[in-house]
């Protein structure tokens, strides 16, 4: 993702670029789905899966893959965007519990990441 394209689709998010020619799209905190989400219809159509490794991102295309990497820890996952979210202020990303289990995150609630585009 240019620079361009990603202040287009992040104009308030705190950006940078990556050491690794990657770009790191957002910076923030990641929190998870609640369990009564599951089997709910996510904005893009599919059926929510605490299963699989999938994320709520306020602007992002849905089908979007991105890797969400824990400034804390450095552990990552890959998930693909099938919801609009988090509309909680200062975070960036929800993620179903799989993907918040990659993270080391599901007793603690929430973790610093940052997001990073996945052609």
């Amino acid at each position: 993702m240019t620079a361009a394209l990603a202040a287009s689709v992040f104009p308030s998010a705190a950006m940078a670029h990556g050491a690794d020619d990657q770009d790191v799209i957002q910076q923030g905190t990641a929190s998870y789905y609640a369990d009564r989400f599951q089997g709910r219809r996510t904005a893009s159509g599919q059926p929510f899966d605490q299963q699989q490794l999938t994320a709520a991102h306020r602007y992002l295309p849905f089908g979007t893959k991105v890797l969400v990497t824990r400034a804390d820890t450095g552990q990552s996952v890959e998930v693909t965007i099938n919801d609009r979210g988090p509309f909680v202020k200062g975070r960036v990303i929800d993620l179903s519990k799989s993907a918040a289990n990659e993270l080391g995150m599901l007793y603690r609630g929430t973790a610093p990441v940052r997001l990073t585009y996945l052609p």
